[in-house]
Formats: C-alpha cells, structure tokens, sequence
C-alpha cells in the first residue's frame, strides 16, 4: 500500500512510500543474503577491507575508553556511506549483471559529489558525537578508565556510574535515531536515481515515519548484526558488513516506488 503524498513530499518532490510489514526486515537479509551468495568475491572485499579498518580504529582506542566506545558506536554511524559499493553490486544484480569489486566503484565515481556531500554529514556527526562522547566521560564517569576492562568493569559495578549510563544511552540514542531516519535508505537511493542530497535524506525520513515498527526492527537486527561482528573481533564482521550492505539495498527497493 503507498502512502499519499502531502505537503512535505510535494515541496521536496519526493517519491511515494510504499507502507510494509514488519516482516520485512526479515526478507531483506534473505535477499540480502543471495545477492552476497552470487557476487562473493566482490561482496567479501569489501568485508575485509571494513573489518581491517575497524580493527584498527579499535585498536588504536583501546586504551582510550571513551574513544573505544565512540568508535564502536561511530561505526555504525558511518555504515550507510562504508556500504556504497554494497549497494552498487546489488544493483547490478538486479538487472542481472555480476560485478566485480572494482566493477562496483565505477558506481562511486559515477556518483562522488553526492556522496561527498552526504559523506561529510556522517562525518559531522561522528565528530560530533566523539566530543559529546568525552563530555560525558568527564561529567559523569566515576572509576578508573585506563583501559577498556577497567571501564567496563567500573560501568557494571558501580552504582555511581548510573547517570553516566543513562546520559550515554539517552543522548547516543537521539543523535542515531536522528542519523538512521535521514540515511537509512539515502545512499541507496542516490546510487539508483542519482538524485540529490536532500532528497534522498527526507525520502528516508519519510519511509521510517511511514514504517516506524518496521524501520526500528531493521536498526535493532543491524545493531545486533555489528554487535557480533565487534564480538568476534572484526572476523565476522567480513560476511555481516556485506550482508547488511546487501540487504539495505532491499530494504531501499521494498520502501520506495
């Protein structure tokens, strides 16, 4: 069923958005999962290239425990830009065609100013995030936090830290509800239709507004997905990265008409 348009969409000229089940989210990673089957070597690349850069983002943070968590968390902010290539590789493979990792780029080429634009908005609010990150470190953290273990520790056991849980969840949550309703399903659609920033960004936040149950399913199963793969120490990250990537794809075709 699409949903009407109404003033917002008309100004912005945004395309109509199709209202769906939350099962759906479900049949994106399948989806998801068999373009990944059919392009691997392509889809595979593009895992190890982010999981190596993650495990040294990681690395690096790991005796900073307020940028550990930043990154963690940045991570994420920054997946929808990452999985690009992802996308144009599923693309393709809808019209039938397989393509190779640097196949794939062209499509970033064919698409770079946008997506430098949209870029550094991510880029923004990954700083941004960071320096709140540290912020509340400095106001409400009580414990040694010398390196991660030490921090995590201090979070589980002390009662004097409970603010500092609160403030973190609480204000990490606003600013990436505020970033996956505008990017969600942005990328993709710049990708498709070649179409501009802000368009594509009120698409997004008109298919979340439109879908909410459905979209807050979608960034939980995606959360839970990055979650395992910085579990696993970025291993899994290699077929998870992909596999969401694949499965936004869908998830971009399924919402917009």
């Amino acid at each position: 069923m699409d949903k009407p348009y109404d003033s917002m969409d008309r100004h912005f000229n945004l395309p109509h958005i199709r209202s769906i089940g939350t099962d759906r989210p479900l049949q994106w990673l399948r989806m998801g999962w068999d373009d990944m089957r059919d392009n691997l070597g392509a889809s595979l690349s593009y895992g190890v290239i982010l999981a190596a850069i993650g495990y040294a983002i990681l690395s690096y943070a790991a005796d900073k425990p307020y940028l550990f968590m930043a990154a963690i968390s940045g991570f994420m902010l920054i997946g929808p830009i990452a999985a690009a290539g992802l996308y144009e590789i599923s693309r393709r493979h809808e019209k039938g065609e397989k393509t190779s990792f640097f196949g794939s780029l062209r499509g970033l080429a064919r698409n770079a100013d946008t997506l430098a634009m949209f870029g550094a908005f991510l880029a923004i609010a990954l700083v941004g995030w960071e320096r709140i990150s540290a912020i509340m470190f400095a106001l409400f953290y009580r414990g040694e936090i010398s390196n991660v273990t030490n921090f995590v520790s201090g979070v589980l056991s002390a009662g004097d830290n409970l603010y500092f849980v609160a403030a973190y969840v609480i204000v990490g949550g606003v600013l990436a509800l505020v970033v996956f309703s505008l990017s969600a399903i942005a990328i993709p659609m710049v990708m498709d239709r070649e179409t501009d920033t802000v368009t594509a960004a009120m698409t997004s936040l008109r298919a979340v507004q439109t879908n909410f149950d459905a979209m807050v399913l979608w960034a939980v199963l995606i959360v839970a997905l990055i979650g395992i793969g910085f579990a696993s120490m970025m291993i899994g990250m290699v077929i998870l990265l992909p596999l969401v990537g694949h499965a936004t794809w869908h998830a971009y075709r399924d919402l917009v008409r």
